[in-house]
């Protein structure tokens, strides 16, 4: 079983001990229940780095009221047996009284303006600032020299890039494409909230997005009307869709028409029973 510590300071003095003898790490942070895609992030991470940190921590600063908090899913040990053929060489799993000893609410936050009210932070107030202050606290226990997320998480993916470039962070932000699949669905750990039924209509939002690429290829820059046209379909489909979008793929900023067709993102976000999905695909780049 892999080993797995629950203390900040203890974890800091494993990750000295390591550059002590001159080698790298990366951390993976997740909020466990292991599915494939967190898997990959963990072999990416092995490719970049000599040891292998992976957080396990369900934050409750990212939560809002009304959301899953409580239900979701927290199996340990499952992921530690997951991860023990892996490559990872320690898991991170703390307490909520260990990251935050004064307090959920008494906390000091950290906001990142312009990324964090838009698009899933429109819809979810406060989530991205809970995910900017909970990494924040595991590069300063980690100290990593490379961070690993997917691209699943696009918005929070580039909010994180700019949280560490902001603040200084001497950590190189990696991200790893979607897992998918067969059927093109995202792997997320809320899949398992979809009834059967729910499943089968589900990859409708990838196919949606990436019909936008298509036609975002195709010469048609109609921007409003594309992003109209998506989220009708999805509600064809029986999904309650939150936003469709098309943005600039550096800075999630509205494109001009005379933006380059790989220069976009197309995103999108959508309920579907007890689950919300979240995707996105790149314009004129295959997936792999």
């Amino acid at each position: 079983m892999i080993p797995a510590v629950s203390d900040p300071a203890t974890l800091r003095r494993q990750v000295r001990q390591w550059r002590a003898a001159g080698e790298t790490t990366a951390l993976v942070p997740t909020m466990g229940d292991l599915h494939q895609g967190h898997l990959r992030l963990v072999a990416a991470a092995r490719e970049r780095a000599a040891r292998v940190v992976v957080s396990i921590f369900v934050n409750p600063l990212q939560f809002g009221p009304g959301e899953d908090y409580e239900q979701y899913p927290r199996v340990l040990e499952r992921d530690r047996a997951r991860l023990a053929d892996e490559g990872a060489d320690l898991v991170f799993a703390p307490s909520v009284e260990a990251l935050y000893p004064r307090g959920v609410d008494a906390t000091t936050r950290l906001t990142v303006p312009d990324l964090e009210a838009v698009l899933c932070g429109a819809e979810r107030p406060g989530h991205f600032s809970g995910v900017a202050t909970v990494v924040a606290k595991l590069f300063n226990a980690t100290e990593p020299d490379i961070a690993v997320f997917g691209e699943k998480d696009y918005q929070q993916l580039l909010l994180l890039r700019r949280m560490a470039e902001d603040l200084d962070f001497a950590v190189e932000i990696a991200g790893v494409a979607t897992v998918r699949e067969d059927d093109g669905l995202a792997l997320s750990s809320r899949n398992g909230y979809l009834t059967e039924e729910e499943r089968a209509r589900a990859p409708t939002l990838h196919a949606t997005l990436q019909s936008v690429a298509d036609r975002l290829m195709a010469g048609e820059r109609d921007f409003p009307m594309l992003e109209r046209d998506a989220m009708a379909q999805l509600q064809e489909a029986g999904m309650e869709p939150s936003y469709i979008a098309i943005r600039r793929a550096h800075d999630l900023a509205i494109p001009t028409t005379d933006e380059r067709p790989e220069a976009l993102r197309v995103l999108g976000a959508a309920r579907l029973g007890r689950a919300r999905l979240i995707d996105n695909v790149p314009v004129g780049v295959p997936e792999p």
